[in-house]
């Protein structure tokens, strides 16, 4: 089961090509993890600010397959393809609302993290609870 999210394109968003700008996309991948961690008592803000445990990225991977435009709406698919003892793998299948086009696939690896100390720290149990909730399929 795939965790849903849906935002629209914003003009500031667009380059002079009238297209999204390439490194919006991580942008609208991380807007959908903090919606996603949502679903935790405070939410994302209350897993950084007073947990102290962030998930930085340790590595990305984007294929763009087409366009995104200002008045767009993207659907974001997210789907949770590992979860290690500190680290997660996350893939975002990016399409267009209005036809369902497919326009990108991002792949992100992060490490949870004690934020004050910049060290890795074993995912906590109601995060992999949660992220568990999204595995695809082996």
């Amino acid at each position: 089961m795939a965790f849903r999210f849906e935002r629209p394109v914003r003009f500031a968003e667009v380059d002079a090509a009238r297209i999204v700008f390439f490194a919006r996309y991580l942008d609208y991948c991380h807007d959908a993890i903090e919606a996603l961690f949502a679903e935790l008592p405070g939410g994302y803000a209350h897993l950084t600010m007073v947990r102290d445990v962030g998930v930085p990225s340790v590595h990305l991977e984007v294929d763009y397959r087409a366009p995104l435009r200002f008045g767009d709406a993207a659907v974001l698919d997210v789907t949770v393809e590992r979860i290690g003892t500190t680290s997660v793998t996350f893939r975002y299948d990016i399409t267009r609302k209005a036809d369902g086009v497919p326009v990108a696939t991002v792949r992100q690896v992060v490490v949870t993290a004690r934020i004050s100390a910049i060290e890795a720290v074993a995912v906590p149990d109601d995060v992999r609870a949660l992220l568990t909730r999204y595995m695809t399929a082996p």
